[in-house]
């Protein structure tokens, strides 16, 4: 295990009950890295993500934050560490104002000491949809916005990586263009880890990331970014078809 890693994970298996869904999968995130998982629908790459999360547990393997092992430790332990989540369907409360959406964690964790104004200023300034809606319920959004939404609130608590599951998934190209370049800019300019689960072959190449292909719940094939870094390439390589 590497030092410098920033998350770690070491030969995880889980599933439901006597199913095993992931197998024996192995990566690692560095402090600002982007890595891409990717795979056909029902392939375990939600099931992993929620292993990370401490959403199921594992049946085997370790997981390490900070060269630390979390691997019994609760979701919530896991978030207050550093870890964000963006699940797949992006879990909007659709009665709550986009502002209260993105403040929902600091409410939940009795965190009113936390100076929201400052975060809420930044957040608001990745995605400036989303100020000019802050009074708006979050069911007036369209999918995009939501998006951006899910990502604002998983923000929020300035978390050191976060996992992003299939934030593509039914948005417009040029909202998933935009949302690339914020994870990009996140990466780059705050030093943001990001692993993304995702289908959208564009939305791969452009993050200009390492890929793990996943196939029923087994690492089958790694590649660097410079392998990937245009559609045709990634389309090639990955067996994709979108």
């Amino acid at each position: 295990m590497d030092k410098n890693d920033l998350l770690n994970i070491q030969n995880i298996s889980s599933g439901y009950g006597s199913t095993i869904i992931v197998n024996n999968f192995s990566f690692s995130v560095k402090i600002g890295q982007i890595l891409a998982i990717t795979g056909s629908n029902g392939m375990g790459k939600t099931t992993l993500m929620k292993t990370i999360m401490g959403l199921l547990d594992a049946r085997e393997g370790k997981i390490f934050y900070k060269n630390n092992d979390i691997t019994a430790r609760s979701s919530d332990f896991r978030s207050k560490l550093g870890i964000g989540y963006v699940p797949q369907g992006r879990e909007i409360f659709s009665s709550l104002t986009v502002e209260q959406n993105i403040m929902l964690p600091i409410y939940t964790r009795k965190k009113l000491d936390f100076n929201s104004n400052e975060k809420l200023k930044e957040i608001y300034s990745l995605f400036p949809i989303l100020e000019e809606k802050r009074h708006m319920n979050g069911s007036s959004l369209s999918g995009g916005q939501q998006q951006q939404l899910a990502i604002a609130r998983a923000l929020i608590f300035d978390p050191e990586i976060i996992i992003l599951d299939e934030p593509a998934e039914g948005i417009q190209p040029s909202i998933v263009t935009f949302i690339g370049k914020t994870l990009i800019d996140l990466s780059k300019k705050l030093g943001k880890a990001f692993i993304v689960v995702e289908q959208n072959i564009s939305l791969i190449s452009q993050l200009n990331s390492d890929c793990l292909l996943m196939e029923k719940g087994v690492l089958t094939k790694k590649l660097n970014a410079s392998e990937i870094n245009s559609v045709e390439k990634a389309r090639d390589l990955l067996s994709l078809h979108n």
